[in-house]
């Protein structure tokens, strides 16, 4: 039979014909069964990764609190509209989709009586880059516009109204270089186990305590997975990972004592710190002028940022812990615990005071032209005189005077931890030659008895050096954090007082200094008498210190005491700069801060010490 004749065949046609569609099934079953089963796992990968989207969730900030628990920063709701793009899909080409949301949001607007705030750039920038997110149109708004939207929610489709935290600073101004201020987080995605495709804004500190405790405050983030369809946008949800809320903090600081010691700088450039000498903690941090910390939330306007880095008088410095000065003669009393502590002289020790010093054709003068005349170590603290500091700085030595003001925390951190804060100057003749090339000189001990020279100090060192001579001879360190405190209201972590030197003193050398400083306030030609207040005794120090030009004539006024005298409670350094004088300047403002801090006492004519 021919070749022709077989294939005419019907029933043979239809064998290879069913053969052939056998293989092509076998070999599609091949397909599927490879795609299936064999990589199904990998393809069901792939598909997760296409669809669904993780959103990342910052935890809330936690709050901060005085030490009686008056709040200093919270977090309040601000309330926000956002729009969900896929109800407002339109068929075709973006465009069409822009075009309706740009109605929606007109109407919204109309509706709120707030302008429309976003651009078509806006819209078309969100769908490129963050499109299974809702986008959010206003934020921030107040009551009568949501009230207004609460009227019309059933005309408004796609239209979903939030809740975010935003932070707070309910005493304004009061505290703002210990509180600082926040910013937008940047977020180290190099730093999770999964990367997220999208995050949510987070607050993180910028400044001040906002910043050195920042890891304390700041929550744990959570997560949403968010499947989108095959145009990216948002389908549903399919699950949440809920954040957890940040630590609140409580500080040492008091905040009826803050803002006594900034109504007593109001309208000078100057700073007071204020802390409880028998355990460091800081109770007051005042430095002026300040800055209203809100300015910053949710971001600063660049009018009010230029303003603030263009005022000379430098709002946004923390002048206590980041501004060093030459103390004057507030650094006296430690010439005078050196002199004493290594056996260079007596309280009995007397030198004259005829209103000048030679040292080689070099002349010192004293402040008080006339001259003191005869004095001892107790009348030349209440006096002040440079004379007699010059004698006993040079009979001490300049290596024991630095290795006293070395041991009270000068010439070091304090280890506070705020934004910038600096060592300041505690020179000898090692560090002479270093920065001068030059020997230390005898003109070096003088100006270095009567703090000048090139002795600088931080007013937060000064006031943990009042502390010391207050107590008696502990050093404390200072103290800013009480305790943390997790979400179920209990403290997680309490800071215990911690001494970072204990001088051990002779009971009889500070003694003497005390009285001295005890004069320098309660004396009848104290140069701080100015600052005395009825029924407390109150010792102190003043001192003046020339900087800038000389021919300028600046002078910083500093004013240091403790109180009650007996057992003090409060130790306190503050400095103004272009002042007259110390005595002059600053212990009238002392007065004001110390009138507050006893105030009852005072009323009550009750004497304390």
């Amino acid at each position: 039979m021919a070749l022709r004749d077989l294939w005419d065949d019907e029933y043979l046609r239809l064998r290879v014909m069913l053969i052939g569609m056998m293989a092509v099934f076998i070999v599609l079953a091949a397909a599927i069964w490879k795609i299936q089963v064999a990589e199904g796992k990998d393809y069901q990968r792939d598909l997760m990764k296409q669809s669904v989207r993780r959103v990342r969730i910052p935890g809330m900030r936690g709050r901060i609190f005085d030490r009686q628990g008056v709040r200093l920063a919270d977090n309040r709701p601000s309330y926000c509209i956002a729009v969900y793009l896929e109800e407002l899909r339109q068929p075709g080409r973006w465009p069409k989709t822009i075009a309706a949301v740009e109605k929606q949001l007109d109407e919204l607007s109309q509706i709120i009586g707030v302008p429309r705030r976003l651009t078509r750039e806006d819209i078309q920038m969100h769908i490129g880059k963050r499109l299974p997110l809702p986008l959010l149109a206003w934020k921030d708004l107040d009551d009568v516009a949501m009230a207004r939207l609460a009227e019309k929610t059933l005309l408004t489709p796609g239209v979903e109204v939030s809740t975010e935290a935003v932070r707070v600073y309910p005493q304004g101004k009061a505290a703002c270089h210990v509180l600082g201020y926040v910013g937008r987080a940047e977020i180290d995605k190099n730093e999770e186990d999964e990367p997220y495709h999208y995050y949510l804004p987070e607050m993180a500190g910028k400044s001040g305590v906002e910043r050195r405790f920042d890891d304390l405050l700041k929550g744990e983030a959570g997560g949403r997975l968010v499947r989108v369809d095959v145009a990216g946008f948002r389908h549903d949800d399919l699950g949440v990972r809920e954040p957890k809320n940040g630590n609140d903090l409580r500080l040492s600081i008091d905040i009826r004592v803050q803002k006594l010691a900034e109504e007593a700088l109001s309208g000078v450039r100057g700073v007071a710190v204020v802390v409880d000498p028998q355990n460091g903690d800081v109770l007051a941090m005042a430095s002026s002028p300040g800055y209203d910390p809100n300015l910053f939330i949710p971001r600063i306007s660049a009018g009010d940022w230029a303003t603030l880095t263009g005022d000379p008088s430098k709002p946004l410095i923390n002048r206590a812990a980041a501004g060093a000065y030459a103390p004057g003669s507030i650094f006296k009393p430690v010439v005078a615990m050196s002199a004493l502590e290594n056996g260079k002289s007596t309280a009995q020790q007397a030198y004259n005071c005829p209103g000048h010093f030679e040292l080689g054709r070099a002349r010192f003068r004293c402040w008080f032209t006339p001259g003191h005349g005869v004095v001892n170590l107790q009348q030349a603290l209440k006096h002040s005189c440079n004379v007699y500091f010059f004698h006993l700085g040079l009979q001490t030595g300049a290596d024991a005077i630095y290795h006293m003001s070395q041991a009270l925390g000068l010439g070091q951190k304090t280890g506070i931890g705020l934004d910038y804060e600096v060592a300041g100057t505690l020179p000898n003749d090692a560090w002479k030659r270093r920065t001068q090339n030059d020997g230390w000189r005898d003109g070096d001990t003088c100006n270095l008895s009567i703090g000048q020279g090139f002795l600088t100090v931080t007013p937060l060192q000064m006031a943990m050096v009042t502390a010391t001579l207050a107590n008696g001879g502990t050093l404390y360190r200072p103290r800013l954090l009480l305790e943390t405190i997790g979400a179920n209201g209990l403290a997680t972590q309490r800071i215990a007082p911690q001494a970072a030197n204990d001088l051990h003193w002779n009971p009889a050398h500070i003694r003497v200094v005390r009285n001295g400083m005890l004069d320098v306030v309660q004396g009848e030609r104290g140069t701080g008498r100015y600052a005395a207040i009825p029924n407390v005794q109150v010792a102190g120090k003043t001192g003046t210190a020339e900087y800038g030009r000389k021919e300028e004539g600046k002078k910083l006024g500093w004013m240091i005491v403790f109180a009650p005298f007996e057992q003090p409670r409060y130790a306190i350094a503050m400095m103004v700069e272009d002042a007259v004088s110390g005595g002059t300047t600053v212990a009238p403002l002392m007065k004001k801060v110390l009138s507050g801090l006893f105030e009852d006492a005072a009323s009550a004519g009750k004497g304390e010490g």
